[in-house]
């Protein structure tokens, strides 16, 4: 069985800071991606940022700057650094693991909630 567990998130204010987790654990033999989405009120899911096990990142052009992706292999942990919140990146944030069988499959997390706002 595989468990993908996000952390980390909060209500901060505005310009604030939030660090978050996720960790994917049991029967998985490698991880070929984690990648971060999130979901505001009444909007779309969206790409936040991935990272593949190699270190390759991408991200949302919007968020570049002020969002950074990295993981710990050994862990199986992915984590996104986000600085200078503002009110719009208020969302649920979900982790995506993208596991190496053939052909790839995925498992999703059940979110982490931030919420920025003074």
């Amino acid at each position: 069985q595989v468990q993908v567990v996000e952390s980390g998130g909060g209500l901060v204010q505005p310009g604030g800071s939030l660090r978050l987790s996720c960790a994917a654990s049991g029967s998985i033999f490698s991880i070929n991606a984690m990648v971060w989405y999130r979901q505001a009120p009444g909007k779309q899911r969206e790409l936040v940022a991935a990272i593949t096990s190699g270190g390759s990142t991408n991200y949302a052009d919007s968020l570049k700057g002020r969002f950074t992706i990295s993981r710990d292999n050994a862990k199986k942990t992915v984590y996104l650094q986000m600085n200078s919140l503002k009110p719009e990146d208020t969302a649920v944030y979900y982790c995506r693991v993208v596991v190496t069988t053939t052909p790839p499959y995925d498992y999703w997390g059940q979110g982490t909630q931030v919420t920025v706002s003074s």
